[in-house]
């Protein structure tokens, strides 16, 4: 999977702490006309064209679309673009007016550094992500995702202690239980942690009504399987998902299934009729909260995740991960670690 993706999902989730409204669409005539059109490539999920009719948009608005702006840096960290999206972030700083929408503003460039950081493997875009997150939290004190990010990009160089002192701030400013706050514990004892190629935190209500979060599978290897009931090729690989869920029962793997079904009924039927006995949880199509945070556009699609969290394997369609299980059970098991029990 696309690391910065993964990021970029789930930090531009803080652009509505601040919003006072709608964002800010095209002024002029024109640029109406172009986004409007971007709008429909979205729709037709063909992100690139997208990309490039919100860049027309906000040019023919004199670079002062917010709404093109956000859609910019967005779909500019999802396809890599990294000029364009700092383009846009840089546009949101020199508009930007409040101390909340400069905390954000600057927020987005060191969103934008952080993602290409860690495509490149370039301290020097940490350093200048780092800059940004401070510039942003000297605008906006309280800003619990610019202390979080800021913590990741000082643990990418590897200042351990800065970054832990970022990590209490956040967590101090976030309700206990939350999935993000619980991630950032961890970060605090095992700073190596937020380094790594994480699993984005969430948490669920799954059909059999246990309440769990990611964090809360500690130590045993999840894999997380995106289908639903109206998909063929996911019918056709939920034989080969059941036989992993017995293959592995009693051992330190947890499958779990996120349904795109919008129709209850049928979901829940499909499940009992198919004997899935492993969990369950629906997620209301590929706008729902955990498809979105794993960029999940096509299914069939699993994910393989191991005993610390980290995303270990990405597949699309049916395909043999049992080999890379057994290895990763085999780790869990070695490691032995108490897990809080599911409830």
């Amino acid at each position: 999977m696309r690391h910065s993706q993964l990021l970029v999902l789930f930090f531009l989730s803080a652009a509505p702490l601040f919003a006072q409204g709608p964002p800010e669409g095209p002024t002029s005539e024109k640029a109406q006309k172009s986004y409007r059109e971007a709008l429909e490539e979205v729709h037709k999920r063909r992100t690139d064209f997208a990309l490039d009719g919100f860049k027309k948009a906000d040019k023919q608005d004199q670079g002062r679309c917010l709404a093109c702006q956000k859609k910019m840096i967005q779909y500019g960290l999802e396809l890599h673009e990294w000029k364009t999206a700092e383009t846009a972030a840089d546009e949101m700083v020199a508009e930007a007016q409040g101390e909340k929408s400069v905390a954000l503003a600057h927020f987005e460039v060191g969103i934008v550094l952080l993602n290409e950081g860690r495509d490149k493997h370039k301290n020097e875009l940490f350093t200048r992500a780092h800059d940004e997150f401070t510039k942003s939290l000297g605008a906006f004190r309280n800003f619990p995702e610019a202390l979080l990010a800021d913590g990741k990009a000082l643990a990418q160089l590897n200042e351990d202690a800065a970054a832990k002192a970022q990590f209490e701030k956040y967590v101090e400013l976030k309700p206990v239980g939350e999935p993000e706050r619980q991630r950032a514990l961890r970060y605090i004892t095992e700073p190596e942690l937020a380094r790594a190629r994480m699993a984005p935190p969430f948490a669920i209500d799954t059909l059999d009504g246990q309440h769990i979060s990611l964090d809360d599978l500690t130590g045993k290897v999840v894999l997380i399987d995106f289908w639903a009931t109206w998909c063929g090729p996911c019918r056709e690989a939920m034989p080969h998902i059941r036989e992993i869920a017995k293959k592995f029962e009693g051992q330190p793997l947890v499958v779990l299934s996120v349904s795109l079904d919008s129709d209850e009924g049928k979901w829940k039927e499909f499940i009992s009729k198919n004997g899935m006995t492993w969990l369950h949880y629906r997620d209301r199509g590929f706008s729902g909260s955990i498809a979105n945070l794993f960029g999940v556009k096509a299914i069939p699609h699993t994910f393989t995740i191991d005993a610390d969290g980290v995303l270990q394997d990405e597949h699309i369609g049916d395909a043999s991960i049992e080999g890379k299980l057994k290895k990763l059970v085999a780790r869990a098991q070695a490691l032995e670690r108490p897990q809080k029990p599911l409830q």
